[in-house]
């Protein structure tokens, strides 16, 4: 039986992974760097300051780490004012899933992007932990986020159920020691080592039933 779900963002609840690629390809493009094929995978999951490093150190960006973060997470924070582009289905799935167990989010998104994505679709109030990997010592793939939000549940992470999209965030939960559902981004498919580690993979979000978890757990 599980003690609690904890969802992560960008991907699952609100679909902005074509949004950052959008906003980071473009600032890069635009600072005298090189996009590489596989740029996209490897961000997805990392923290703030790791993507930002990577821009600037690995990508040929003409700019600071901080000042590539800063840029483009005031560029997302525009992006967001205009429109949060919502999973269907996920702002439903989140209440249903309040009205069986304590939810955490554990999220690679600044603070103010989570709190404003939140804000938008009516759940701040749905998560008893929220945290970004900016408050922690690493992104995804490491476990660090996960322990985080589950010790502020007061719950063990190996009685928990993760729901994650990317590879990067199926790999720091299970590493975390939960029970990982996967709910893949069709632009962004796991892979088969990371897809290996999930209990279960979903098509889409509204997949996710209290039933599903009840199964897992």
């Amino acid at each position: 039986m599980a003690d609690a779900v904890v969802f992560d963002l960008d991907g699952v609840i609100v679909d902005s992974e074509p949004v950052w690629e959008d906003v980071r390809r473009a600032y890069v493009a635009t600072h005298g760097g090189t996009w590489q094929a596989d740029t996209q995978r490897r961000l997805m999951g990392m923290s703030t300051g790791e993507w930002s490093r990577y821009l600037s150190r690995e990508l040929g960006v003409d700019r600071t780490a901080e000042q590539v973060a800063a840029e483009v997470v005031e560029e997302m924070t525009r992006r967001y004012t205009k429109r949060v582009p919502v999973v269907d289905g996920a702002v439903e799935v989140v209440h249903r899933m309040a009205g069986r167990w304590p939810l955490g989010l554990a999220s690679s998104s600044p603070t103010r992007l989570i709190a404003a994505a939140l804000a938008a679709t009516g759940l701040t109030d749905a998560f008893g932990a929220t945290l970004s990997t900016e408050e922690t010592s690493h992104g995804k793939p490491a476990p660090d986020v996960y322990l985080a939000v589950a010790e502020r549940l007061g719950v063990d992470p190996a009685r928990c159920v993760a729901v994650e999209d990317s590879s990067n965030g199926v790999r720091s939960a299970a590493a975390a020691g939960m029970t990982v559902v996967a709910v893949p981004h069709g632009s962004y498919p796991l892979d088969p080592a990371a897809e290996q580690l999930a209990a279960a993979v979903l098509g889409e979000i509204v997949e996710l039933t209290p039933a599903t978890v009840d199964r897992l757990a």
